[in-house]
């Protein structure tokens, strides 16, 4: 009879973090070739966490990353508290720069999907 072992706990964490860093990483890339300038990389204040911060211009694009398995999952995944938490990390972030008056803020989606480029939702939700 062979034995059937459950992963030692912390191991589906510690997965979960590789492959949102490995997400993460596309995604910074993709807004690269996109013509965005990568500012921060998971910026993270007491009241929540960007997970990129890019610029192309004036415009200041704060985003999140989702890595699942279709564009529709990666989009529900961030909700209404999510959306809070990130607007307010990001007003934390622009009020500490110097030209924050000509400076305009979108909060976008980037999706991992399997098997696809990924997808950037802009302007995914109002801030």
């Amino acid at each position: 009879m062979t034995r059937v072992t459950n992963p030692r706990p912390g191991q589906k964490r510690i997965a979960a973090e590789k492959r949102g860093r490995r997400a993460e990483f596309l995604a910074a890339w993709f807004l690269r070739f996109k013509g965005y300038r990568i500012i921060e990389m998971r910026f993270r204040t007491k009241s929540g966490e960007v997970d990129i911060i890019a610029r192309k211009g004036d415009l200041i694009a704060m985003v999140e990353v989702k890595a699942r398995q279709s564009l529709a999952q990666a989009h529900d995944a961030v909700g209404h508290t999510a959306q809070q938490r990130i607007i307010s990390a990001g007003d934390y972030w622009l009020a500490k720069q110097a030209d924050y008056a000509r400076l305009s803020i979108r909060y976008d989606i980037i999706a991992i999907v399997p098997r696809t480029w990924p997808h950037h939702i802009k302007g995914a939700w109002e801030g």
